[in-house]
């Protein structure tokens, strides 16, 4: 897929960048945790978790056309994160990391916050569907199970 390219160490600040920014944006607001967000959460740790050799790291693409702008992790046929930096959002990033999930990895499942409409839209768009499974983690974030039931793509990728 053009621009789309596995996430190497020299990465990691902006993966850690955009993984951050993201979780502010769209999580704080439901969840208000300051001591969360605003301290545990920052770049410097999200950072060492994609260090050259890590796990996360050998899971981790990027979206870069000469500026890395959006990143999915995928595990076996789960999508464990997909983020596109906000600035960038709405030019079809996040579409093109998520075909590329499916098309390349046969990505068919990945858990959604369930305060996310707008993630869960944007899932739904593109052939995901809510399972009616849902699970706590870490005792205080909802999460719905979705999976992929269709490809509204054609092959060109168009709607």
């Amino acid at each position: 897929m053009d621009y789309i390219r596995p996430a190497v160490a020299s990465d990691a600040s902006r993966i850690a960048e955009i993984i951050v920014v993201n979780y502010r944006v769209n999580f704080y607001p439901f969840f208000g945790n300051d001591l969360f967000y605003f301290g545990e959460l920052n770049v410097v740790d999200i950072a060492k978790e994609y260090a050259d050799g890590s796990q996360k790291l050998k899971n981790t693409y990027v979206y870069d056309d000469g500026v890395v702008k959006g990143v999915i992790r995928i595990n076996g046929k789960e999508i464990e994160k997909l983020f596109v930096e906000p600035q960038f959002q709405g030019q079809g990033i996040g579409e093109k990391l998520l075909r590329f999930a499916i098309n390349t990895h046969n990505a068919s499942f990945l858990w959604v916050l369930e305060y996310n409409k707008r993630g869960i839209a944007f899932y739904q768009r593109h052939g995901f569907e809510l399972t009616g499974e849902k699970v706590v983690e870490d005792d205080w974030v909802p999460l719905l199970k979705m999976i992929y039931s269709s490809n509204p793509l054609d092959q060109s990728g168009k709607m």
